[in-house]
């Protein structure tokens, strides 16, 4: 199973600052996703939540039932340390995707929490960031096994 985990406020994409984040869905992205991953014979379980605690059980349950996780931790990113310990027990291939580009947005934003936990980092390519890390992720999962 390849679990695609979403942080704080990504439930809003398209209606949150578009031209930011885009005018794509996160449900657009869950289906395009998807259909990568069945394509490559994969399970994906794709989350979002608005709450930290909420998300770092979840990282926990990759732990016990996942292949590989991407996560896109919207403003905990830049905040939680709890995230970052959950990730750090993991033993599978983590990559870290932001919709836009951080290092070029306000100071805070260029500080990641996920990023020492993560085998990689996919930022600025909008939605189309989601499908480029899924591939990525994928080719890990096909070396490893």
């Amino acid at each position: 199973m390849i679990f695609i985990l979403n942080g704080p406020n990504l439930n809003l994409l398209s209606v949150r600052q578009p031209d930011i984040y885009g005018h794509e869905t996160l449900e657009s992205i869950q289906k395009n996703c998807e259909k990568i991953a069945k394509q490559f014979g994969h399970d994906l379980d794709f989350r979002q939540t608005n709450h930290e605690g909420v998300l770092v059980d979840w990282v926990q349950e990759v732990g016990v039932r996942g292949k590989g996780l991407i996560i896109n931790g919207g403003g905990l990113t830049h905040t939680s340390v709890s995230l970052l310990d959950a990730l750090l027990m993991l033993s599978v291939p983590v990559i870290e995707v932001h919709l836009s580009l951080t290092a070029k947005r306000e100071t805070f934003r260029h500080h990641s929490f996920i990023t020492p936990a993560a085998k990689g980092v996919i930022a600025g390519f909008g939605a189309s960031g989601y499908t480029l890390a899924l591939r990525a992720l994928i080719e890990m999962i096909n070396i490893q096994e």
